[in-house]
């Protein structure tokens, strides 16, 4: 498609779909992405001290990911919730 045209979102949204599914289909999916998961999983590390032992510290920063995941799921139903959806 040019660029010249213009999409609508839904259009734009259908476009990065098919382009996301025809690149899973062509590589790992887990590959693709582990660079940027590793980057956003490393981030629940800032808060912990490095002076624990690397065993303690991943028990916490997996508890601050949890904790993160939580947190945007209550977002999430009140957001729902307030816009007249369920939940």
């Amino acid at each position: 498609m040019a660029a010249s045209v213009s999409l609508s979102p839904s259009e734009r949204s259908q476009r990065a779909r098919i382009a996301a599914y025809s690149q899973h289909a062509k590589h790992d999916p887990k590959e693709t992405t582990r660079k940027a998961r590793e980057t956003y999983r490393a981030q629940f590390y800032e808060w912990i001290p490095e002076d624990l032992p690397q065993a303690e510290r991943d028990r916490r920063a997996e508890a601050a990911f949890k904790a993160h995941m939580a947190r945007l799921a209550f977002l999430s139903a009140k957001a729902r919730c307030k816009a007249g959806g369920s939940g």
